[in-house]
């Protein structure tokens, strides 16, 4: 069993829509996945209602008032979808369990000074486990100023940045349909699947 956590302190931005793709490509590829809902407005447990049973299959479970994470040992994946707000000794438990990190980050003043000391915290928890933690762009085209903006953010944090995605009304609509960019049909959303290429294979790398 490996795990993914997307985490990131501030509400909106992109954590479930992160975990939800991520979870239908694992699906997408044959593997066993669990979708493990952190946050207390299960958003991604809502998106699962309304999945269509003959799309790869995602199990899921509300894990939000846990005291101590047990993570299912007979999934293949298994993918977090953390609150906002999430800092301190719960933040480091999640940390201990899973294999790696994933920051969706929106490139505005405001959100990377919300996420200043979430990242400084979590750059510490991982000392010695620095392949272990990576950014997601999120809503940004790289050739924009923002895109260089959030360049020169990061550079602090020595953390890298795994994909830019685009800001595109694709990953809203297969929402609502319980749906990924990873489910059939993928002709319509090779562009965005593009995107995804990079940080993808930094997670399946050991």
């Amino acid at each position: 069993m490996r795990s993914i956590l997307v985490a990131n302190p501030k509400g909106g931005a992109g954590k479930s829509t992160l975990a939800t793709n991520l979870a239908g490509y694992f699906a997408n590829q044959g593997k066993l996945v669990t979708l493990c809902d952190l946050d207390r407005q299960q958003s991604a447990l809502r998106w699962m209602a309304f999945r269509d049973p003959d799309l790869a299959p995602i199990t899921g479970y509300f894990a939000g008032n846990q005291i101590v994470l047990n993570l299912p040992q007979d999934a293949d994946w298994v993918v977090l979808d953390a609150p906002a707000g999430l800092q301190g000794y719960k933040l480091v438990d999640y940390l201990r369990v899973v294999d790696k990190v994933i920051i969706p980050l929106v490139p505005s003043i405001f959100d990377m000074a919300a996420t200043e000391d979430f990242l400084n915290s979590i750059r510490n928890e991982t000392r010695g486990r620095k392949a272990a933690v990576g950014i997601v762009a999120m809503r940004v085209d790289p050739r924009t100023k923002a895109a260089a903006m959030l360049q020169e953010f990061i550079r602090h944090f020595d953390i890298p940045i795994l994909a830019c995605l685009r800001n595109t009304q694709n990953y809203v609509n297969v929402a609502s349909a319980g749906m990924t960019l990873f489910d059939p049909p993928h002709a319509k959303h090779r562009r965005d699947l593009e995107q995804w290429g990079a940080m993808l294979e930094w997670l399946e790398s050991e």
